[in-house]
């Protein structure tokens, strides 16, 4: 049986990522690091709707932790395989740069580089040994691509992705194995609740935020079999915002 791993997939996009890629009949894991019962909420709304998930508590910026957990779970099922991973952990700390501290800077490029490389080439063998190949989603963000003051961290750290996602995408094409970017603009998420969101919105062509559930469709696409042939590509959803 084929599973999916959403890291950080206990709140907003991941959250919503796991309810769409379980609609679509894929067994999910919930990726979570602290929220247990957030997460624990995920999985029943799954459960409720006729899917399948579990869930499954590490920090993706802790090697021993992420592989610990990763080789328990084989282990107990040795026929399976994570097919589908989606690199959405990811946190915030803004601040300009010249206050910025040495932990804010490193919390967040962690988290989202660090946590990529150490999940990613845990599960990438038994993706490349297997017919199906499989799929790997990395969340990047609209700061990875154009920058956003007060988010030098968060920008380097998105930037960094889709940096590694084009060089990915690249080795592992001959094994069937797709790696692809999303990049949302501003969406309707806890990460965004903070933010000025009445003066953003009239920068966006939309007049409007995105919502969790349509970055969940544009990531449950690429996880599908008719995007087999799309690869390395860092695709926005942002509602026209250049």
């Amino acid at each position: 049986m084929k599973y999916a791993l959403v890291t950080g997939g206990s709140r907003g996009l991941g959250r919503a990522i796991c309810i769409r890629l379980s609609q679509m009949g894929v067994p999910v894991l919930i990726n979570y690091q602290s929220n247990e019962k957030a997460a624990g909420e995920v999985r029943d709304i799954i459960s409720a709707g006729g899917g399948q998930a579990q869930l499954m508590q590490f920090d993706v910026s802790d090697r021993q932790q992420v592989c610990d957990v990763l080789d328990e779970w084989e282990k107990q099922h040795p026929d399976d395989y994570i097919a589908y991973l989606v690199n959405n952990a990811g946190i915030r700390r803004d601040n300009v740069m010249f206050m910025m501290t040495d932990e804010d800077w490193h919390s967040v490029t962690d988290t989202a580089i660090d946590g990529f490389f150490y999940v990613t080439r845990r599960l990438l063998p038994r993706m490349m040994m297997r017919r199906h190949g499989g799929r790997i989603v990395n969340m990047s963000s609209l700061s990875g691509i154009k920058g956003m003051p007060g988010q030098t961290n968060y920008s380097a750290a998105k930037a960094a992705v889709i940096g590694a996602t084009k060089a990915l995408a690249q080795e592992v094409a001959p094994r069937g194995v797709t790696v692809n970017a999303v990049a949302p603009g501003f969406i309707e998420t806890d990460m965004t609740k903070d933010l000025p969101q009445d003066q953003l919105r009239e920068l966006v062509p939309m007049k409007r935020f995105g919502r969790p559930e349509e970055v969940a469709a544009l990531v449950g696409f690429l996880c599908s079999e008719e995007a087999a042939y799309i690869t390395g590509e860092v695709i926005s959803i942002n509602g026209g915002l250049l």
